[in-house]
Order: C-alpha cells, then sequence, then structure tokens
C-alpha cells in the first residue's frame, strides 16, 4: 500500500462546491491538494441537501401544476396523486450518482481526499480526525494524523439555524425536508426568505396544506419589492396561509405526534396556537466554524460568526484563504465555484493571474418559489441608497403570461430595471413569473458587459415570449 504523504501545496477544508472547485483547479496546474470533507458526502449542500434536489421537488411541483392546468387546455387527466417514497428513492440515487462523480474526478486529478474532520494546529498544520482517506490510486485506513501546507483554504460551509425556542427539537430544517418519504398533511414554514418560501411552494403543490410565518408583513425582504409582493400574492392564489409579523415562541409535540407551533403577531402579546403535522425552521444559516479551531491561528470572525476576508479570499492570515458560506457574500454556489478557481488561478496558475479574484458585483441568481423569480444587480432600495433618487430612473411592468391565457386564474409575471442616470445604465434587473429563471442568465451577461437601457431596446423582441417585455419596455 502506497503511503499517504502527509505534506501537501495545498490543503482545502470543505468538499463543497468551492472547495471542490479550488481543489481540482490547483491540481490542474500541478499541485500536490488535499481536500477534507467531514460529511462523508462530497458536493456540500448543493448536491446534498439544497439546489439539486430541491429543483428536483421544485420540477416535481411544476408537473403536478401542469396536470392542474391540463384540463384547461382540453385535456382529460385524472390526477390521483403521486408516489413520494419513489420519488425519493430515485432523487437519492440521483444524488449518490452525483457524489461518486465527484469522487472520481478527485482520484482523476490526483487530488488526495481525506474523508474527516479538519481542524488547525497552526497557520500550516491541520489535524485530520481519525477517518479513510481516498488516496488517488487506492484507499487506505489511516489514524488521526496531520497534514502540512503552506496554503490553506477553508471552505466548510454553513448549516440551518434552529431558534433558540422551547420544543425546537420537534421541527425539521431544510435538511431535514430531503428526508421525508410522504407529503405533510399540514405544514407550517417558520422563514420568508428563498428557502422558506420555496419549500412552501413545493409542499402546497403537492397537496400540504401550508402556513408560512415572516417577522415581517412580506416575504424576501432582501430582495427587490416587486419579487416580495407578486410573490406573495401568487402565494396566497395556490392556497398559502401566512402569519405576519409573527414571532415563534414554542412548540410541543402532542401525544398523538402532532405537533403544536405557538407564536404572537406584531405588538399583541397573546400568542396564537395552531396545530400541524410538520414544522420546518427556515430562520437562516450559520458557517460551520464550530470544531475548526480558528481562534489558535487568529482567523478573525463577523458579527455573524463568517470569516473575515478580502476580496481576493485573504484571511489576513499568511497562507490561509476562505470563501463560499463560511466568508458570507453571496452565499450561492456558482459564487464559490468561480470564487475557488479564481483562487487557485492566482495561487498556482503563474504570473498571468497575479491579479485573479470574483468580482462580487452584479451576480445573478434565482429563486424557485411559486413562481420562479430572478435577479440581478441593485435593488431600487439599494440604488437609492447608492446613487440618490434623483440619479435613477426605474422601468417596470406587470401582466399575465400567454401561458395563462387558457386557465381561469392568471397568476402575474413582473419586471423591473433600475437605470442610473444619464446614460441609463441598468444596475439592476428583477423578474418574476413563468420562465424567469431560465431567461436571466443572458440578461446577466449584458449588465456584466456594461448594458444600457439604449442597449436593450436596441435588440429585437422575440414574439411571443415574456423576455421580449425587457427590450420593449417604456
Amino acid at each position: 500500500m502506497s503511503p499517504v504523504p502527509k505534506v501537501f501545496d495545498y490543503i482545502v477544508i470543505g468538499g463543497g462546491s468551492g472547495g471542490l472547485a479550488s481543489a481540482r483547479r490547483a491540481a490542474s496546474y500541478g499541485a500536490k491538494v488535499a481536500l477534507i470533507e467531514a460529511s462523508g458526502r462530497l458536493g456540500g449542500t448543493c448536491v446534498n441537501v439544497g439546489c439539486v434536489p430541491k429543483k428536483v421537488m421544485f420540477n416535481t411541483a411544476a408537473i403536478r401544476a401542469a396536470v392542474h392546468d391540463a384540463k384547461h387546455y382540453g385535456f382529460d387527466v385524472d390526477y390521483k396523486g403521486f408516489n413520494m417514497k419513489h420519488l425519493k428513492t430515485e432523487r437519492d440515487s440521483y444524488i449518490k450518482r452525483l457524489n461518486g462523480i465527484y469522487s472520481r474526478n478527485l482520484k482523476n486529478d490526483n487530488v488526495f481526499h481525506f474523508s474527516g474532520y479538519g481542524s488547525f494546529v497552526s497557520s500550516t498544520k491541520v489535524k485530520v480526525s481519525g477517518v479513510p482517506v481516498i488516496h488517488p490510486d487506492e484507499t487506505a485506513i489511516c489514524e488521526d494524523q496531520v497534514l502540512e501546507a503552506p496554503k490553506i483554504l477553508v471552505a466548510v460551509g454553513g448549516k440551518p439555524i434552529i431558534p433558540g425556542i422551547p420544543g425546537a427539537e420537534h421541527g425539521i430544517t431544510s435538511d431535514g425536508f430531503f428526508d421525508l418519504d410522504h407529503i405533510p398533511k399540514r405544514t407550517a414554514v417558520v422563514g420568508s426568505g428563498y428557502i422558506g418560501v420555496e419549500l412552501a411552494g413545493v409542499l402546497s403543490e403537492l397537496g400540504s396544506e401550508v402556513t408560512l410565518s415572516t417577522r415581517t408583513n412580506t416575504v424576501l425582504r432582501h430582495h427587490d419589492e416587486i419579487i416580495g409582493t407578486t410573490l406573495m400574492d401568487d402565494m396566497k392564489r395556490i392556497g398559502i396561509k401566512f402569519a405576519t409579523n409573527s414571532k415563534v415562541t414554542s412548540l410541543e409535540k402532542n401525544s398523538d405526534g402532532s405537533l403544536k407551533l405557538s407564536w404572537t403577531e406584531g405588538s399583541n402579546p397573546v400568542p396564537i396556537s395552531q396545530e400541524f403535522d410538520c414544522v420546518i425552521w427556515a430562520i437562516g444559516r450559520e458557517p460551520s466554524v464550530k470544531g475548526l479551531n480558528y481562534e489558535t491561528v487568529g482567523l478573525k470572525l463577523n458579527k455573524t460568526n463568517h470569516i473575515i476576508a478580502d476580496e481576493y479570499q485573504y484571511t489576513g492570515v499568511d497562507g490561509i484563504f476562505a470563501l463560499g458560506d463560511v466568508y458570507g457574500i453571496s452565499e450561492l454556489t456558482p459564487v464559490a465555484i468561480a470564487a475557488g478557481r479564481k483562487l487557485s488561478d492566482r495561487l498556482f496558475g503563474g504570473p498571468q493571474f497575479a491579479n485573479s479574484k470574483l468580482d462580487y458585483e452584479t451576480i445573478p441568481t434565482v429563486i424557485f418559489g411559486s413562481l420562479p423569480a430572478g435577479t440581478c444587480g441593485l435593488t431600487e432600495a439599494q440604488a437609492v441608497e447608492r446613487f440618490g433618487r434623483e440619479n435613477l430612473k426605474i422601468y417596470q411592468t406587470k401582466f399575465s403570461n400567454m401561458y395563462n391565457a387558457m386557465l381561469p386564474y392568471k397568476p402575474q409575471t413582473a419586471m423591473k430595471l433600475v437605470c442610473t442616470l444619464p446614460d441609463e445604465k441598468v444596475v439592476g434587473l428583477h423578474i418574476i413569473g413563468r420562465g424567469s429563471d431560465e431567461m436571466l442568465q443572458g440578461f446577466g451577461v449584458a449588465m456584466k458587459m456594461g448594458a444600457t437601457k439604449k442597449d436593450f431596446d436596441s435588440c429585437v423582441a422575440i414574439h411571443p415570449t415574456s423576455s421580449e417585455e425587457l427590450v420593449t419596455l417604456r
């Protein structure tokens, strides 16, 4: 059995999207790379309990909605439900195949994969707690050991937050959502960020009676107002109920297995209680820094416990870098991948990459709610704060997608362009409605190139589509 080397050029702590991308890019330049992942499943949150299985569930809900719409287009469709256990089995098998692909990619790229917990011993040494090491040529079972490298990346990701209230352990998080093998009859989703609205939309479409608890009077409060208000209207249309301006106070498990959730609304101190079969905590995520022993090397955390690093992902501690959810800026899978690759380009790619870093401005992203939504750049409120109201021109529209022409209900599509004067450069683009998820990418490219409203107007519209509205706004 070949010995496992303990000295490397680069150690990556975390086998999620950012860590994998950075490790493989570094190895492509000939660096000797070690990657440490504690969960035993490569791919991080996105692949295992995030973007990928979530999109499978979104697609499932979309098919259910299409079946419901089919009769209005003249189809005789008899819907009798679906087999959630079958779907879960197939979805989990798909994820497992992806885990295997990631593992084979590491092996093919000669990256040493340590399946264990990594913690700092010094600024150049990391202890791996006693688990198998996947050697590029074979598998070796090793005891706890210390790895050494002059450059170390922290990409350990994050985890869902569980509220500090009595009985919180009876609820589940977005991780636990993917363990469900049936659709609960009654579900409470606590939290109105993108995870909360996505899970609420899926569950409602698949037959659950959903109540969503939000601390404000709307959803997606960190996105542009046009997104939150339009989505909330559609969520109400499909039957989701809301507890607005609410604060959850306790969760109790009844003798029959049901759950009693209690909360207050607004300034009223009298709690409201309701029975549910499942309660999902979707109140945010926190960085997974526990056990990292970051204090030993002098890594600094901000008030949300994210590792502080600059635009080059440098933490201020010689040779140590951080990116992805543990870094806390634009916590998106493609962002972590791009940042990881650019970091390795700079560290190992030679002089031509001396200034390689990710531009965190104008990043497109999509929310897969009951209506998909896409956003790129600044919200209107952010643009006002940065440039002043007098230096902006806002274009917006609302309409019903042509898909709805045959339907008795008319879910809305809404679009907004935020432009700076005098040249009307597009600094914010916000869309919600059918097809928004697929139309955003191209407009994101245009914005990255500095497109103006005049550039949008000069593009001939594709008719009949929703996206044509973005190049015909007046």
